[in-house]
């Protein structure tokens, strides 16, 4: 999503020089021995993460195409999957080799990449969707992916299901207030605010997905100033394919404001996990331009939408009485900055859960889009951590 403001973040960072789900519960392990699975009670219990590692993947080609754009990762049956959010061709996702015990990463590497295609099996075309979640249903044993589209263009956000071979199997139905607005600045979504986020549902039955920024007619975009910005999550049967519930949750301010004369700022939820019934994971980052560090202040919450009203026929959540989901910090990154190349808290923009580690705990597992390095040195950056029940 970011790719909308490179030229603005480019303006703001020329005067420096850089320095450089799921709910998955899979039986394997990062060390060698098997361990028993800890008992359902831990399972969908989460009460802190620990810093365990980060690995910088670098910029390297597959069959001549550079690899970059890490959107959204995935991790089910042993095997990791990862989107590229471009909307240029090779519309693609890649396979991934990432093993890591309790102490480090042992290896991480980009192994296949594999095109997207429409549904008669052809390479989609320059602009057709700009990919951001990717999450692999092991219950059809097919892929899923949500793409923002392209507001201003006209073209429509959509949630795809896809073979593991790439071939698109059909498209879900999304509510009509999703569609691109291009008649006025009304209503709708905004540019390159739209389906960043994308998750299994606990129970299996569909998937949830999440606006990055509010619709227009539902708040203003956050400030540094403390807004109503709403954003709704909503859940897709996967059987009909249609959206039967959603909910609202509520983005933080920016964090910091936009500095060397720079103007730009921005908040937004990058990606969600239900990792127990109306319990959620959510990956929110703050960008502002003009920092040497990136400009990134990365956080991810806990959130409950149990109580939460189901705003799926509210036309418009400004000016609405509701209840919104509520959120409580889990990890905020800035704790973590000085452990990272070049104290650099990067583009963070997708995490899954991935395999166990040897005594059992859980662990997450964090990736960053570098935008391919398309105005300034960014990171393929992967940071894992071990969950606490």
């Amino acid at each position: 999503m970011i790719q909308m403001f490179r030229k603005i973040f480019f303006i703001g960072i020329l005067c420096y020089s850089c320095s450089s789900n799921n709910n998955n519960e899979s039986e394997i392990n990062t060390d060698n021995d098997p361990t028993p699975t800890p008992p359902v009670s831990e399972q969908n219990t989460i009460s802190a993460l620990e810093f365990i590692d980060e690995f910088v993947i670098p910029n390297q080609e597959i069959d001549g195409i550079p690899i970059g754009g890490f959107s959204g990762i995935d991790y089910q049956n042993g095997k990791w999957y990862i989107i590229c959010d471009t909307s240029t061709p090779p519309i693609r996702y890649y396979e991934a080799d990432i093993a890591y015990n309790k102490d480090a990463f042992t290896s991480v590497s980009i192994s296949t990449m594999i095109e997207i295609k429409d549904n008669a099996g052809v390479p989609l075309t320059q602009g057709i969707v700009d990919p951001e979640s990717i999450r692999f249903d092991s219950k059809t044993n097919t892929i899923i992916y949500s793409s923002e589209g392209s507001i201003t263009n006209g073209v429509d956000p959509a949630v795809l299901e896809i073979s593991p071979e790439g071939n698109q199997i059909k498209s879900f139905t999304l509510p009509n207030n999703f569609k691109a607005n291009t008649l006025d600045d009304s209503s709708g979504p905004r540019h390159n605010g739209v389906l960043e986020g994308l998750s299994l549902s606990f129970d299996s039955t569909g998937y949830w997905v999440s606006f990055e920024l509010p619709l227009i007619e539902d708040g203003p975009e956050p400030t540094t100033t403390d807004t109503d910005s709403p954003v709704r999550i909503t859940f897709i049967n996967k059987t009909s394919g249609i959206a039967e519930r959603q909910f609202a949750y509520e983005l933080d301010p920016v964090t910091r404001a936009a500095a060397l004369g720079t103007t730009f700022e921005v908040n937004g939820l990058v990606e969600i996990i239900e990792y127990d019934e109306n319990k959620f994971l959510a990956l929110e980052r703050s960008f502002s331009s003009g920092y040497i560090d990136g400009g990134n202040t990365v956080k991810i919450y806990q959130v409950d939408a149990t109580n939460a009203t189901n705003t799926l026929t509210t036309e418009a959540l400004e000016g609405t009485t509701y209840t919104k989901a509520t959120k409580t910090l889990l990890f905020n990154f800035e704790t973590i900055r000085n452990q990272l190349t070049n104290n650099t808290v990067d583009n963070l923009e997708g995490f899954t859960f991935g395999p166990k580690l040897e005594d059992g705990s859980r662990t997450v597992v964090v990736i960053s889009d570098n935008n391919f390095n398309s105005f300034i040195p960014q990171l393929n950056q992967v940071i894992v951590f071990k969950v606490v029940p």
